[in-house]
């Protein structure tokens, strides 16, 4: 960074169309939903942030890494929790490199130390600035916004509306490359109306069967088609209790990857039979609470 930035003509789209959103994704190893690929398409055309709203481990982070790896573009990720502060988000001054240029600098007159202190040797870019201070193609990356404070929505709808970011000590430095910019929430508390109407609303829930199979195909390539088939009928049912945390999809990859290890040469994986002493077995790989683990023995009658 290096002063004051003016924004610069609009750059060229990274996707040409939806279709094109589609297979550059699957490129990468995601496969995205005709309506993940329009508003991926659209935040790219338009310009604006996109929302991504719903359970945790249904692939919302996972899309924009996607996303920067579809284009080429570097991820900047902010990984909001409860007490982030402007200092963790957007930028911090080095206090005690300002506090050994004002030793060194003597006896100088204030207004020049002060024109020295304040400038881009002593400022801390925290992933905020970073993003808008980028030349080359960016994908910012603001993952779990509910789970931080209020005052933080406030904060983004600055740089949310202009891609600008005002220092007081420098003044305003406007964004010269637009980045994508992605939001998650696993919708905790309600976020501010404000911060909804300058993005786009994308809402993912746990794909249906058959889009895990495929999902499940193209990170376990190995695992048999009726074994993969059984899996996700599994994970289906346990998503479908009444337990605390349902599995998520990289949770059903990870088991896949188990039962692969665990079962491969055996008369399971021609039959597409999961057993129930292998399933007691595994089950801690996709429940990851004691409560859980109890009720899906008790369902899938597995606690004798």
């Amino acid at each position: 960074m290096s002063g004051l930035r003016q924004a610069q003509p609009a750059d060229e789209p990274a996707f040409d169309s939806t279709d094109d959103v589609v297979g550059k994704l699957r490129s990468t190893g995601y496969l995205a939903d005709e309506a993940t690929a329009t508003t991926t398409f659209l935040a790219d055309r338009l310009g604006k942030p996109m929302l991504v709203e719903g359970p945790a481990g249904v692939g919302k982070t996972e899309l924009a890494r996607a996303i920067a790896a579809a284009t080429g573009a570097e991820l900047v990720r902010l990984q909001c929790y409860e007490g982030i502060d402007e200092a963790r988000a957007l930028y911090e001054w080095n206090h005690a490199k300002q506090i050994l240029a004002i030793q060194s600098a003597g006896q100088r007159d204030w207004d020049q130390t002060k024109d020295d202190i304040f400038s881009d040797e002593f400022l801390l870019a925290r992933p905020l600035l970073t993003a808008i201070t980028r030349e080359d193609p960016t994908v910012l990356l603001i993952d779990e916004i509910d789970k931080a404070d209020v005052d933080i929505e406030g904060l983004l709808l600055e740089i949310l509306s202009d891609f600008a970011i005002t220092i007081p000590e420098m003044g305003t430095v406007t964004a010269q490359r637009r980045p994508i910019v992605v939001l998650t929430s696993n919708a905790n508390r309600e976020l501010s109306e404000a911060l909804k109407r300058r993005c786009l609303y994308l809402y993912i829930d746990f794909p249906d069967a058959d889009l895990e199979r495929e999902i499940l195909a193209s990170r376990v390539p190995d695992l048999p088609d009726n074994l993969a088939k059984e899996l996700v009928r599994i994970v289906g049912v346990l998503r479908g209790l009444d337990i605390r945390k349902k599995p998520s999809v990289a949770e059903t990859i990870d088991w896949g990857n188990t039962l692969l290890a665990m079962v491969t040469g055996t008369p399971e994986e021609h039959d597409g039979r999961i057993s129930d002493s292998m399933l007691k077995r595994t089950l801690g790989v996709v429940l990851k609470h004691k409560a859980d683990v109890v009720t899906a023995l008790r369902e899938l009658k597995l606690d004798d």
